[in-house]
């Protein structure tokens, strides 16, 4: 039997959480597609939670930047772990995978493979876990966009970049401090994802769209 799998090493995982060494929430993993942006993001975030990097685990992927390349990444680290990134096996209670629609070849079959592994995969407490797509159309952008504008008609990529840019002067993709900048507007930006999910999903094409509220509102309400 595989040592991770042992039932001493689950108790001790167990114990150690319960003494403190790690907050008493759900272990998470993020697996972003950009390299810079979007992990300078989520980092901000867990960083303002004052929450340990063993429980909000945020990585780009290492397979590559197309969708299906970061959902598998996501599995492949879930499930093996890695130990330069100090990344153990099965150690999280959920598993997120973020990428953008751009003009993406593989983006829906991305979509369907997060949906097959949802609920499927075991963590090193032999719980099935959450295993989700965070995807954003046209891109990542748009979420911050929403924090100003409340966007219901289609733009490309590039034309929601320059809308963010008048309200985020100098806003370049790969900087930080997004999230400190925006974080007063955020319940707005919240709002208006809820009610674009009213009438848009991911899988609607060009139609405007994103799930990163809805992973930055568990992160926000971990604090509470």
């Amino acid at each position: 039997m595989p040592r991770d799998n042992h039932p001493r090493e689950r108790q001790a995982r167990k114990l150690a959480r319960k003494q403190g060494k790690t907050a008493p929430y759900d272990r998470i993993l993020i697996v972003c597609e950009g390299s810079k942006t979007e992990p300078h993001y989520f980092e901000e975030i867990r960083q303002d939670l004052r929450a340990p990097t063993a429980n909000i685990c945020i990585l780009p992927s290492q397979l590559g930047t197309n969708p299906l390349q970061v959902v598998k990444y996501a599995k492949q680290l879930f499930e093996k772990g890695d130990s330069l990134q100090n990344v153990h096996p099965r150690a999280f209670e959920k598993v997120y995978a973020v990428f953008d629609r751009d003009e993406h070849r593989n983006y829906y079959d991305a979509l369907s493979y997060a949906a097959t592994l949802d609920g499927k995969l075991k963590n090193d407490d032999r719980k099935k876990i959450p295993f989700q797509a965070i995807a954003s159309v046209p891109n990542f952008e748009l979420w911050l966009l929403l924090h100003f504008e409340d966007i219901r008609h289609t733009l490309h990529r590039d034309e929601v970049i320059d809308h963010l840019k008048s309200y985020l002067v100098g806003y370049e993709k790969g900087r930080g401090g997004y999230f400190a900048r925006t974080k007063h507007l955020l319940p707005t930006a919240l709002g208006r994802a809820s009610q674009l999910a009213l009438t848009n999903t991911a899988y609607d094409g060009a139609a405007p769209y994103t799930d990163v509220g809805k992973l930055v509102d568990l992160l926000t309400e971990l604090k509470k």
